[in-house]
């Protein structure tokens, strides 16, 4: 019998579709799935890492149905593999790619570390539509703009569809495996976690059910409802993407699949997979963008870094006395979501209103939500900050009121998630109180706030202190990044 190899599943947690899983197949050796509760998912926020261990009971579950068995284990990456070599007679370990800062030290490390035991390594493509170093420039640069971008990846088609396995080859003896209980996945939810998973779509089936749903019934529309809060107008996909339960592949096949039978709002859909891909193309070659300010001006902005001021503890807990604003912090904090154009108010109105740092924003998310993605989530905070590459201008200043009446006109988002004043508030606005921490102190029946900043006393505000940069900047006090 060949040796085993070790397939280390991480954020590709399907059968279907699988780059790494459908070459394994193929090689005839015996498989041995793995999960490890790493470094790098130790490092996770708690609705991330909640989500995580939702994702990785399911997928053991599906491994077991094609006889196949996923192994868990605790520990440092290097030297949990080292073990499981050993304790295998395992020469391979092979795994999907993954391209955030800590994750690719992580991957050095246990590719060097294996490599000098003699054992192969290999990874391989699976979470993305294209790879980040395939797509350059005529000079063979990285692209900075997403337009420019989205024109050289126009006429690419996705990879070919790959079948999921019947059945996977099993070794004589499977090695011992923790207990996924014991890992309490769920710890640093507190009381929010069951609140949060009445609201989360889980596994594979689930996915390729969503997508399904999706394409039948609101793919047409999305051009224009993928902006309204107030309806139910996006995919929902990007909790499944981010665990891969999905393929990005499938999605995008799906998007072209539906624009060829005439869908008008399927070309959107696909712009918003680039857009994805866009992010970890930029996080690949600065992975600068999760950490600090990508144009190297805005270190001099005059933003407020504390997190416990009383402006940031009213936004995080949606508190803020802008309806809209608060009604999307709420949603975020009872369902581990947020719809994309509140992701933008909110951000908004936390960097320019308040004055606020993005990088406060971008943890409070990296915490909350279950569809957090490195790339997108510091791609989106330096993007509506401003501080980013293809940013929005500082100076384009969401005000929360005009959004309100333009996106949710019938106060319908408002209405379900903000309970004061409302005799018999919905359950929705009951479940963010129910999941809200108990030291918040909230209730339905206190009064709700006035605003701690108005829209038009933030934006005069925020463009006096960006006038100011661009000042010393002309001066020449500040370089460009």
């Amino acid at each position: 019998m060949p040796d085993p190899i070790l397939l280390w599943f991480r954020r590709d947690l399907r059968l279907d579709d699988h780059p790494m899983l459908a070459e394994a197949q193929e090689t005839g050796a015996p498989l041995i799935p793995v999960f490890l509760h790493d470094e790098v998912v130790e490092g996770q926020g708690a609705a991330p890492r909640f989500r995580l261990g939702l994702s990785v009971e399911s997928f053991a579950r599906d491994l077991d149905a094609i006889g196949g068995r996923l192994i868990l284990r605790r520990g440092r990456a290097l030297d949990s593999l080292r073990a499981l070599c050993a304790e295998t007679g395992a020469r391979a370990v092979w795994w999907s790619r993954a391209y955030d800062p800590d994750a690719r030290a992580r991957d050095a490390e246990v590719m060097a570390g294996l490599d000098a035991e003699g054992i192969e390594t290999r990874d391989f493509p699976g979470h993305l539509l294209f790879e980040p170093d395939s797509v350059e420039t005529r000079t063979g640069g990285y692209y900075k703009v997403y337009t420019p971008y989205m024109k050289a990846v126009h006429d690419r088609l996705p990879d070919a569809p790959l079948a999921q396995p019947a059945r996977l080859p099993a070794p004589e003896s499977w090695p011992q495996s923790d207990r996924l209980d014991d890992w309490h996945m769920a710890r640093g939810m507190n009381r929010g976690g069951a609140v949060v998973a009445k609201y989360l779509v889980v596994g594979e089936r689930a996915a390729r059910d969503r997508l399904d749903r999706f394409v039948a019934e609101r793919i047409a529309d999305y051009a224009l409802a993928r902006d309204r809060p107030d309806i139910e107008g996006t995919s929902g996909l990007s909790e499944n993407l981010t665990y891969g339960e999905i393929s990005i592949h499938a999605c995008y096949r799906a998007a072209l699949a539906a624009r060829e039978a005439g869908a008008v709002g399927a070309e959107h859909f696909r712009k918003e997979l680039v857009w994805r891909d866009f992010a970890y193309h930029l996080l690949h070659h600065t992975p600068r963008l999760i950490s600090r300010n990508w144009r190297a001006e805005w270190d001099r902005f005059p933003w407020s870094e504390d997190g416990d001021s009383a402006m940031a503890i009213a936004w995080k807990q949606g508190r803020t006395g802008m309806a809209l604003v608060d009604a999307a912090m709420r949603e975020l904090y009872a369902t581990g979501r947020m719809h994309n154009r509140a992701r933008m108010i909110t951000g908004s109105y936390l960097t320019k209103h308040l004055q606020t740092h993005w990088k406060i924003g971008h943890d409070w998310f990296a915490d909350c939500l279950v569809d957090w993605d490195p790339a997108n989530n510091a791609l989106g905070w330096q993007w509506i900050a401003g501080s980013g590459p293809d940013a929005a201008p500082y100076f384009r200043v969401y005000n929360p009121v005009s959004q309100a009446e333009k996106f949710d006109p019938d106060v319908a988002y408002r209405r379900a998630w903000i309970a004061e004043g409302q005799a018999d508030p919905p359950q929705t606005a009951r479940d963010f109180l129910a999941a809200a921490p108990r030291a918040w102190g909230l209730s339905a029946t206190m009064p709700y706030p006035e605003p701690i900043v108005g829209a038009a006393q933030g934006r005069d505000r925020a463009l006096a202190a960006y006038a100011a940069l661009r000042g010393r900047a002309e001066e020449g006090d500040v370089t460009n990044g």
